[in-house]
Formats: structure tokens, C-alpha cells, sequence
């Protein structure tokens, strides 16, 4: 308490200048001191230091990398897809025959029906002289005509149709160009048929083809359709 009082004495009558100066440092009172030597004492000696150069550093070898080989990949067999039809009851079993020596699986026998047809028809004349005559009155009127082929020989085909009712209508048509003795016949029924189907066919079985030749009875392989 009592050296409170004394700093508030001197301080209150000019004694800040003794204070400053280190006159009241056996009292208790005086600045810290921040010259020498104590700062030095402090200081670091900038005559020792040395600057250390950082070593480069060797990165570890690393092995090669082996490039990845491509695996090997065998050629895809080249393969055709071929066709031969529409056969009739008999010949679908004639070469069912033939077809069972090829590999187990390389062929189907598919039913494929052969739809009905219907036909403008006019005839049968009695010679071919008649037939001629016809053709020329035909071509007259601007009608189109074809041979009717099998058993409507000596006959003139005006037209053939998926359905009966199409080629009644044609009739119609060909009566107001003044045709009027033709008519409109069933061509053929319905009927079975067959095609033969070689789904893969490789070189490797083309030769064991030409045993079916003959039982196609002339029918020609094609690609599939």
C-alpha cells in the first residue's frame, strides 16, 4: 500500500522523469529495459547460420510396363443362308431322304402352303385358228392376255388373283370393254408345300449339297428371303 502511494506522490509531482530514468529502481519502480544488453543477449548469431541446399533425391527406378498383348481372335466362319421351295408332298419327303446325310441341325423342312388362285378365263376353242382370232380381238380392244398353261390349253388366261372376289371384279371390268364369253375359274386349290432352309451353310458342307440336286427336282438353292 504504502509504495501505491509513493508512485501516486511522485507521479502527481513531476516524478515520472526519475521513474523513466531508473532513479526508483531500488523501490520497485522502473520500465522494463529493452537495450542492450539484454536485447543482444536475446538475438540470434547471424554469423553461425548456414544455408543447407536440399539434396536432390533419386526417384526409385520403376520396371518397364509391358504393353498388354491383344488376345488372339479366330476369324468367324463365314456362313450363307439359302433356300429351296415350295416343294409338292412328294418331293419335301424326297428330300427329307437326301438331306438326312448333312449335319444333325444344318436344315429344316418348314411348311410353306401354296394358297388357292383364281383366273379370267377364256376358252377352250376348238382349234388354234379360233385361239388366233380371239388374240386378235383381244389386242383390238387394248386387253392384256397370257397363255393359261396345263390343262386350260387351248385357252387365253385375262388375269390371275389371290381371291375370287378380285377376280370378279376384273370380269367386270373387261365387260365394259366388250368382252363377254370370258369367266372366272379356280386356277388351283390349296395345297401343301414345303421349303427346304440351310440356315449356315460353310464351304465345308457345300459340297455335300449336290446330293440334293437331284431330289429338288430343278429347284435352285437361293439365299433366304
Amino acid at each position: 500500500m504504502l509504495r501505491l502511494l509513493i508512485l501516486i506522490l511522485l507521479l502527481a509531482n513531476g516524478g515520472y522523469y526519475a521513474w523513466s530514468h531508473g532513479h526508483l529502481r531500488d523501490w520497485g519502480f522502473a520500465p522494463a529495459q529493452e537495450g542492450e544488453p539484454q536485447r543482444m543477449n536475446q538475438q540470434l548469431r547471424p554469423e553461425t547460420l548456414q544455408i543447407l541446399r536440399a539434396r536432390p533425391t533419386n526417384p526409385t527406378p520403376q520396371p518397364p510396363v509391358a504393353e498388354a498383348t491383344p488376345p488372339v481372335v479366330a476369324a468367324a466362319t463365314a456362313t450363307e443362308c439359302l433356300q429351296a421351295g415350295v416343294l409338292d408332298e412328294r418331293q419335301a419327303e424326297t428330300v427329307r431322304t437326301a438331306a438326312a446325310g448333312l449335319p444333325q441341325g444344318s436344315w429344316t423342312m418348314e411348311s410353306t402352303p401354296v394358297s388357292a388362285r383364281w383366273m379370267v378365263y377364256m376358252g377352250r376353242f376348238e382349234d388354234q385358228e379360233t385361239l388366233d382370232k380371239k388374240r386378235t380381238e383381244l389386242r383390238a380392244r387394248k386387253v392384256d392376255f397370257d397363255r393359261p398353261g396345263g390343262t386350260w390349253e387351248l385357252g387365253l388366261s385375262l388375269g390371275r388373283f389371290a381371291t375370287e372376289e378380285a377376280a370378279k371384279r376384273e370380269l367386270a371390268n373387261l365387260g365394259e370393254k366388250g368382252v363377254r364369253t370370258a369367266r372366272v375359274i379356280q386356277e388351283r386349290a390349296e395345297t401343301p408345300g414345303f421349303t427346304l432352309r440351310l440356315p449356315a451353310v460353310t464351304d465345308a458342307m457345300r459340297p455335300q449339297l449336290e446330293t440334293l440336286r437331284g431330289p429338288l427336282a430343278g429347284k435352285p438353292l437361293r439365299a433366304c428371303s
